[in-house]
């Protein structure tokens, strides 16, 4: 994988991160799952680059 898409994906869970974050503190509990779905699919990413990395090998 490029490390482009691997900067995009840890970006994306920073993001998910501070959504989250952001939703605790304003009691927004929609903003705070969106943060959490949001690191949830950059985590699912990140593992799919280190399979495609793994065969890549």
């Amino acid at each position: 994988m490029g490390l482009g898409d691997k900067a995009k994906h840890l970006a994306e869970e920073a993001e998910g991160k501070a959504k989250e974050a952001t939703g605790k503190l304003t009691d927004d509990e929609s903003k705070e799952a969106e943060g959490k779905a949001q690191q949830a699919s950059a985590n699912l990413k990140q593992a799919g680059d280190d399979v495609k990395d793994a065969f890549n090998r």
